[in-house]
């Protein structure tokens, strides 16, 4: 009948046009990787802010040079595929915060140190070894290298005079280098999860408000830290302590501190006594194992002489 032709050939019509669109899906699934790499390309060029994250990059795009990126204050390339940091970013010189946050980065290049206007770096979460000397000539407020190869820190980090927040966390570090106490604005240490034995002495004298030196081999806290009055968080943990004993670590920093107190009057008591003229105002005469105390300082002085 007339109607049931009608039927049909709408349902063919609608059949044909269904078929269609979903053609012209199919010939467009890669379409909107690219386009949302385009726009992000466009946006960075109008606001400054680049951002490039979770886009499986193995190299920056080479469309970027159709676009005017030369006032990017802000870049974020973290969660790609990146060996390398890209040339194209040593080029934007008004550059303020790069994040190259879990990439598979191996060196950092020279030609970083163009970035002039650069005071915060995250390069953690990649492969890097070593951590250049070029990094200490930028004017970094903010430095993240945690989860790395590092296994040392550059003898020049004491240039880095605005570095505010250091964070070294899970890494490989033996040792602190001594110029660490040149950091004289610095607030927040993290070394969690190194291979740390001592602690530099020149901590003390920085002001430091956040300190983490957990989960390393560290011993002994130095006494001087005890003038670390700015210090309100202290990491400690699952290190093989005996100066504070664990028992008075596990109290906190208050008791920590009270203990190095105590042990600084100790020293300094027994420093005095080795150097204490010989006087009759003092009674040192009592024997002690048939020697007098007298005799004891004076053999503890011939044994510093030495």
């Amino acid at each position: 009948t007339a109607d049931s032709a009608m039927v049909k050939a709408t349902s063919s019509l609608t059949s044909a046009a269904l078929q269609t669109n979903l053609s012209g899906l199919g010939s467009s699934t890669n379409l909107p990787l690219n386009r949302g790499l385009e726009r992000a390309l466009e946006d960075a060029a109008n606001s400054g802010f680049l951002n490039l994250s979770t886009r499986k990059l193995k190299e920056f795009p080479r469309t970027a040079s159709n676009y005017d990126l030369t006032d990017t204050v802000e870049a974020d390339l973290s969660k790609n595929r990146l060996i390398d940091i890209p040339s194209e970013m040593c080029h934007l010189v008004s550059l303020e915060t790069l994040n190259l946050y879990h990439n598979c980065i191996k060196s950092i290049p020279d030609t970083i140190i163009s970035l002039q206007s650069l005071t915060c770096l995250n390069i953690s979460r990649n492969q890097l070894s070593v951590l250049p000397a070029c990094v200490c000539g930028l004017p970094l407020q903010v430095l993240n290298a945690s989860n790395n190869k590092l296994n040392a820190l550059p003898e020049s980090i004491g240039q880095l005079t605005n570095l505010m927040e250091l964070d070294v966390s899970c890494n490989e570090i033996t040792a602190l280098p001594r110029h660490i106490g040149q950091l004289k604005a610095l607030r927040e240490l993290n070394v969690h999860r190194n291979l740390l034995c001592v602690l530099p002495e020149d901590l003390a004298d920085l002001p430091l408000v956040k300190f983490d030196f957990s989960c390393n081999k560290v011993s002994t806290i130095p006494v001087c830290y005890r003038k670390m009055t700015q210090l309100q968080s202290l990491q400690l943990e699952n290190n093989p302590l005996q100066s504070p004993p664990a028992q008075i670590c596990m109290k906190g920093k208050i008791h920590i501190f009270k203990y190095l107190a105590m042990e600084a009057c100790h020293s300094d008591k027994m420093t005095d006594a080795l150097y204490l003229p010989v006087t009759d105002r003092l009674s040192l005469t009592r024997p002690t194992n048939g020697r007098s105390v007298l005799m004891i300082i004076k053999e503890y002085q011939v044994d510093l002489i030495k």
